[in-house]
């Protein structure tokens, strides 16, 4: 198998593909001024105490409160808070982590109302997006997470991840932590650092520990709360940290800025493998050119059809996501309603197994699959699920199916599930059912060619449009698009892009930044 990654970054939104076999099989997107608040480091005050759920609210400085269960304080609170008062008194020199004194552990049936008070000052951290009309959900037991190595400050214990099955192994990465580890540090060793050196895992707990001095540095020197303190690396960075892995044939990015910050980072975990982080500088979208926007456009919304008319109905409620399997127009099976069933059932597993790492589906989904008669055909759709849901990174759960032919799925939901609108709005009459002639449509453009040209002054610009009217434009020995270069020089280029609507366009300048020429009432 080989695995790829495109991330497509533009003025005002950044989009991370994972394409397996060139089948797109994980995708986030989000705008460029929004951040990712997972493993964000906030020092934050208590707003607000409840002792009937055993919790609190925190400000964080979001639109809604963060909130904080008393579990979530971590076992370490007492020796954070008592830092934390160490590090507030003296805004000139910073009290060394490694002369705390570790305090007693919290109690697991103490109370949140004798433990916090109102505007008392907390360090946490983000575990799970704002979703929906939830606030943000808290942790106060802090970690760092790398590529190797999860650092855990006021912890002092050395883990090893369960997946690494070799005891002289284990032994080995956990005496070789013990022995470079700070005082006060616990250390949790990843999966992916069996068989490496102590040189790589020394030069990544330095990382991790100059992150830890930067968020108590901050802490020490802002009188501002809520204050950000620590920031999770960018997405793209942030997405390579779990996802990279030395099978990667390539990873393609076409902004020079975060092909560096990813090529830098590549190069640090994995110099062998820094020639795979590749500038693209096709004229092409890079989304176009590795067929994914298709993909998109195909694989998200209520409808989705995987193999010979069978098609999947996804459905977002409150409280859950429900999947209906249907068989569509698939010609019966020679075998059988019962072997009919089975085939359509593996296929809709394999589906949505994809499915649910792409639009990264998280809680309870329900999935109501064609009824089996045999017992072993529901054992076999079963492990089919397990088995795809391997390649998974969140932590999930699967339950064999329910005597009425349901399976329930339970995956771990960190933010809200990636919603993706695949219908296009007119881009021409803004939804109101009417338009001007289609064949203007070329004049209407060289009007704006016309305006950018002689009255703004941009003499090298990109247009982007529908692939059939970029075929229209570009037909012909004498086209219309080198009547345009010769009326208003060779800085006229077309662009065939599938991201556009079949009359949508738009402009952009040499450097690649969007030009708004569009009018909801097109001037004549």
């Amino acid at each position: 198998m080989t695995s790829e990654v495109v991330i497509d970054v533009r003025a005002r939104e950044i989009s991370i593909a994972l394409l397996e076999d060139k089948k797109l099989v994980e995708y986030q997107s989000e705008a460029r001024s929004a951040s990712f608040s997972v493993g964000n480091i906030y020092i934050a005050k208590v707003k607000k105490l409840m002792p009937g759920l055993n919790a609190c609210f925190v400000d964080v400085g979001f639109e809604r409160d963060a909130f904080l269960h008393y579990l979530d304080l971590g076992s370490q609170f007492n020796s954070y808070a008592k830092y934390l008062k160490q590090v507030s008194s003296d805004r000139k020199k910073l009290y060394p982590i490694s002369k705390a004194s570790r305090l007693p552990d919290l109690k697991k049936d103490g109370s949140i109302a004798t433990t916090l008070t109102v505007g008392q000052e907390v360090l946490v951290q983000i575990v799970k997006e704002p979703i929906s009309t939830k606030g943000p959900r808290l942790t106060g037991e802090l970690s760092f997470a790398g590529r190797y190595l999860v650092l855990m400050p006021f912890n002092d214990k050395v883990s090893v991840s369960t997946k690494i099955k070799s005891g002289e192994e284990r032994a080995r990465l956990k005496q070789l932590i013990q022995s470079i580890k700070p005082k006060n540090f616990g250390v949790i060793v990843r999966t992916v650092a069996e068989g490496k050196r102590v040189a790589e895992l020394d030069t990544e707990l330095k990382v991790l520990l100059k992150r830890w001095d930067d968020a108590i540095s901050k802490v020490q020197k802002t009188t501002a709360r809520p204050q950000m303190v620590f920031e999770e690396t960018g997405r793209a960075v942030a997405l390579l940290r779990d996802l990279f892995n030395p099978s990667y044939e390539n990873i393609y990015v076409n902004d020079e800025e975060v092909w560096q910050e990813v090529k830098n980072y590549v190069t640090l975990i994995a110099p062998e493998k820094a020639e795979i982080v590749k500038h693209y500088t096709g004229q092409v979208p890079i989304f176009d050119n590795f067929s994914i926007t298709k993909q998109i456009k195909s694989s998200f919304g209520k409808t989705v059809n995987y193999k010979h008319g069978a098609y999947l109905i996804i459905e977002h409620t409150e409280a859950m996501h429900v999947v209906d399997v249907n068989s569509g127009n698939r010609t019966r099976s020679a075998n059988g309603q019962e072997a009919n069933a089975l085939d359509v059932n593996l296929g809709a597993a394999d589906e949505l197994a994809r499915q649910l790492r792409l639009r990264d589906m998280g809680g309870i989904i329900i999935v109501d699959f064609i009824d089996m008669n045999l017992a072993e055909d529901r054992q076999m759709l079963y492990e089919r699920m397990c088995k795809n849901m391997q390649k998974d990174r969140a932590r999930h759960n699967i339950l064999p199916l329910s005597k009425f032919g349901l399976m329930q799925i339970t995956r771990q939901r960190v933010r809200p599930a990636m919603d993706v609108s695949v219908e296009e709005t007119c881009p021409t009459c803004f939804g109101k059912g009417k338009i001007k002639s289609s064949i203007l449509f070329t004049d209407q453009l060289e009007s704006k060619i016309d305006h950018l040209v002689n009255k703004i002054g941009v003499k090298t610009f990109y247009l982007h449009v529908h692939p059939y009217v970029a075929a229209y434009i570009n037909q012909g020995l004498i086209s219309l698009k080198r009547k345009w270069q010769f009326k208003y020089g060779l800085g006229v280029h077309v662009i065939s892009s599938q991201k556009m609507a079949f009359l949508q366009y738009e402009f952009y300048d040499a450097k690649k930044q969007f030009i708004d020429m569009k009018e909801e009432i097109e001037t004549k």
